[in-house]
């Protein structure tokens, strides 16, 4: 179990591997499998372009974020991270939508909507989706867009 602190020491020795690069989305989601996670990819850039107005980019090997914001640890040291994004994974889509914990009631209002979302499972800032076609769109959209507006109030740019 790793504890208080000791997890921004290990990512400050191995380095943070999540920051932006300079990597091709397009040619990453190309190289993506299954066939049919480069159709949901497309879709997912699609629509989060759509809710955020921004740019794709690669942030890491693996992740497609949006906006930037930046936050402190306790001990002073400071990160950036995407204030939105996700990764077609293998298994399961990642999506990362860290604004729902800024208020109890932005939490409240997720876990209504993930009521009515369709099949999913969620871990502590992800949403992790088998395939876009068993979700309803129209609530991803507002999942993904009451996000970007918590973490746009949170984190003002």
């Amino acid at each position: 179990m790793i504890c208080r602190g000791q997890k921004e020491r290990l990512v400050a020795k191995a380095g943070l591997k999540t920051k932006p690069t300079h990597a091709d989305v397009t040619a990453f989601i190309e190289s993506t499998e299954p066939e049919r996670r480069k159709a949901e990819a497309h879709q997912l850039i699609d629509l989060f372009c759509k809710i955020t107005v921004k740019e794709p980019k690669m942030w890491g090997p693996s992740i497609i974020g949006l906006g930037s914001y930046g936050y402190k640890y306790e001990s002073g040291r400071e990160r950036t991270m995407c204030r939105a994004g996700f990764s077609p994974r293998k298994a399961k889509l990642s999506l990362y939508l860290m604004g729902a914990y800024c208020t109890p009631e932005a939490q409240a209002e997720q876990e209504r909507l993930f009521g009515l979302l369709g099949k999913h499972s969620v871990g502590k800032s992800c949403l992790y989706i088998n395939r876009l076609d068993q979700v309803d769109m129209k609530v991803l959209e507002q999942l993904i867009c009451n996000n970007w507006d918590l973490m746009n109030q949170r984190y003002p740019r």
